[in-house]
């Protein structure tokens, strides 16, 4: 074995699209899709457009906001909303 701990023909590059979450605008794709759908909902079908705009720019902040900070915020809530009792003193 080499020095360096490289072995010739036991490397492989990566893309960047194949370890890095998938955002849509800035927030995970699923809460940006379901965050559009309940905006849309209530905008279309309940006709109160500025409240489903103010729904949809609050809600897509956040979310962009939390992923900044961390792009796996998602699944760690929903972990921690499932194991919340587990881990209680």
């Amino acid at each position: 074995m080499p020095a360096g701990g490289h072995i010739e023909g036991f490397e492989v590059s990566l893309h960047r699209a194949l370890t890095e979450r998938i955002l849509l605008g800035g927030a995970p794709r699923g809460i940006a899709i379901l965050n559009g759908t309940l905006a849309a909902a209530m905008g279309l079908g309940l006709q109160q457009w500025i409240a489903g705009l103010l729904l949809w720019l609050a809600g897509h902040s956040l979310a962009v906001f939390a992923a900044k900070r961390d792009p796996d915020f998602a699944p760690v809530v929903v972990r921690h909303l499932r194991q919340k009792a587990y881990l209680s003193c």
